[in-house]
């Protein structure tokens, strides 16, 4: 039997992740205001279980930033965190690739390479708001369509940049998620211990990963010219 003894400090470590550890996760980077915002596509689930927003300022205006995010995908440019874990090994891209930069709502961005799992684009506002959508069946992963019938078991959340230029032509980028699913319980048991820990190590990769390429990216005159409204 589970002694008093055993249990105490096990409580206690849950308990000091809880108070101390888990709102560093979820609100990394960000101000409180950023982390209390309202930000568009919030609205895509409702009465989401779990939040999180993380920021960074990275060294180039929204303009310079935004091809690099449109272009994410398994079969496009990849998303510039760990290849290894979120890419099966293929390495995210090194430059713009105009033949990527054609994103309109509706698009899907592939997150496997069979092609059975993706993030649609759910709202595109050029070079302010890209946010992506996921609709997962539980356990087979496999997308469902949100405006249809919903499985008896599901995830469904979204993944939102935001773009804010900032001072010395920086740009504040907040990334929200937002999420939801059934049955309740196992759900947000499973977002705690395994979802958002994993959104944390890759997402703060990826923030380290966009700011290395926005700082060694070609000149001006070098880059391909991305125009405002492409994404319509």
């Amino acid at each position: 039997m589970i002694g008093f003894r055993t249990v105490l400090p096990v409580l206690g470590a849950a308990g000091a992740y809880a108070a101390l550890v888990r709102p560093r996760l979820l609100s990394w980077g960000a101000t409180s205001e950023e982390a209390n915002r309202v930000y568009p596509g919030d609205e895509l689930i409702p009465e989401a279980t779990g939040q999180s927003t993380m920021a960074v300022t990275l060294p180039a205006p929204p303009e310079r930033v935004w091809p690099w995010l449109v272009q994410m995908g398994h079969d496009r440019g990849g998303w510039y965190s760990w290849d290894r874990l979120d890419n099966t090994g293929h390495p995210s891209a090194e430059r713009i690739v105009p033949e990527w930069q054609g994103v309109k709502v509706g698009d899907r961005m592939i997150t496997m390479p069979n092609g059975t799992s993706w993030f649609t684009v759910a709202m595109l506002d050029e070079p302010r708001t890209l946010v992506l959508r996921a609709d997962l069946q539980v356990p087979t992963g496999r997308p469902f369509d949100p405006r249809g019938t919903y499985p008896s078991a599901y995830t469904e959340g979204v993944w939102a940049f935001h773009l804010q230029p900032v001072e010395d032509g920086q740009t504040r980028l907040v990334v929200r998620t937002r999420g939801r699913g059934k049955p309740r319980i196992p759900e947000r048991v499973a977002g705690i211990v395994l979802g958002e820990p994993a959104h944390f190590i890759m997402q703060v990769r990826q923030f380290q990963n966009l700011r290395r390429r926005l700082q060694t990216e070609p000149a001006e005159a070098d880059r391909p010219r991305v125009t405002a409204g492409s994404g319509d």
